[in-house]
């Protein structure tokens, strides 16, 4: 390849990137909802067809197929609620014990920081009459975000349904648009494509299922009852983003309260938890999940931290395996194939160097 034509091939991927990154941007509250029908549709889709081959009706197969998803969502929710009821019957019995606790850190604040209690007083009594002058605000902005999140829970089914019923439509569209040189190899890679985002379920399995056992042992190390059942639950609630995780250990951080005599246990719990958390974040699903896609660690980080900036929380979760896909398109593109050399994991890129 020429100089110019690799400056030619670097600057359209230049272009690509940037009027990309806009396009996601700006319009992230119709792919949002689209692409996590799409994740959900391609998931789906090996179940769909094994009915349809037994002989039932494809609407019947998509409706049986969602239903499957819905029971493990709402599974996730009741979870939710069982851990908030147990942890408001057990809020009396921790405000008794948070009293003289607070009294004990305020005194403490007193003597080793130079914080007079008055001050302190004063300090949080300003800090509840401004919460209270934001609470139109603060309840405005709730109610916003959970009917955009309901809504969006509609339309994912939705979208979901309509990719598994007009599949046929959609591959056309991909055989029109596709050129001639690259058309022969669409069906292999729609397969390649649908095997990646099982890895990519796969992964997220044995992700949470590592962090389970590592919230466990901790719960276990500290004498929490229950450990196990409190381990694996909180890793699950961690699906959910940001407020599973603060629900879920409410409830370990409450019964290590009240069983044990220091505040040291529910602390050590709260310590444990936040470092589990960063192992998860920052090891645990990058390495894990990227073994799984075949996509270097490096790249995956860099999904999450693109995926947050451009569409928040979703695109944390979904841009993980758009770059295992997008790996698995470029491989068929000789002339932007360079981009894998940042994409592909250092032991995928051996394999092929053994065997052509």
């Amino acid at each position: 390849m020429t100089n110019s034509a690799h400056n030619h091939s670097i600057l359209r991927v230049l272009q690509v990137i940037f009027f990309g990154s806009a396009i996601l941007y700006f319009g992230r509250e119709l792919f949002v909802p689209i692409s996590y029908g799409l994740l959900i549709a391609i998931v789906l889709y090996p179940v769909c067809k094994w009915l349809e081959k037994k002989g039932w009706p494809r609407s019947l197969a998509i409706t049986a197929s969602l239903l499957i998803v819905f029971v493990l969502f709402s599974t996730l929710i009741a979870l939710m609620i069982v851990q908030v009821n147990v942890f408001r019957q057990d809020l009396p019995q921790l405000l008794t014990k948070l009293k003289p606790s607070l009294a004990e850190l305020q005194q403490w604040a007193a003597d080793n920081l130079g914080f007079s209690i008055p001050s302190q007083d004063e300090w949080w009594q300003n800090q509840t009459r401004n919460f209270g002058n934001n609470a139109g605000n603060i309840l405005q902005t709730t109610l916003s975000a959970t009917a955009s999140t309901f809504f969006m829970l509609f339309l994912v089914p939705v979208f979901a349904a309509l990719f598994l019923y007009s599949r046929q439509v959609f591959v056309r569209f991909l055989q029109k648009i596709t050129g001639s040189s690259y058309r022969s190899q669409l069906s292999s890679l729609l397969s390649e494509v649908i095997h990646t985002y099982h890895n990519f379920i796969k992964g997220m399995i044995l992700v949470y299922l590592i962090v389970g056992i590592l919230n466990s042992v901790g719960l276990l190390v500290l004498g929490v009852p229950h450990a196990i059942l409190f381990g694996m639950l909180t890793a699950i609630m961690t699906i959910i983003p940001y407020i599973g995780i603060v629900l879920s250990s409410l409830l370990p951080i409450s019964i290590a309260w009240i069983t044990k005599d220091s505040i040291w246990y529910p602390l050590g719990v709260v310590a444990w938890f936040a470092f589990v958390q960063y192992l998860e974040a920052n090891v645990i699903f990058p390495k894990i999940v990227a073994t799984q896609l075949k996509v270097s660690t490096w790249a995956t980080l860099v999904a999450i931290l693109a995926g947050g900036i451009l569409w928040g929380v979703s695109g944390m979760i979904l841009f993980i395996p758009f770059v295992g896909i997008m790996k698995t398109v470029l491989d068929r593109i000789p002339e932007w194939n360079f981009i894998n050399i940042l994409l592909e994991r250092e032991d995928s890129r051996k394999t092929k160097s053994r065997n052509p």
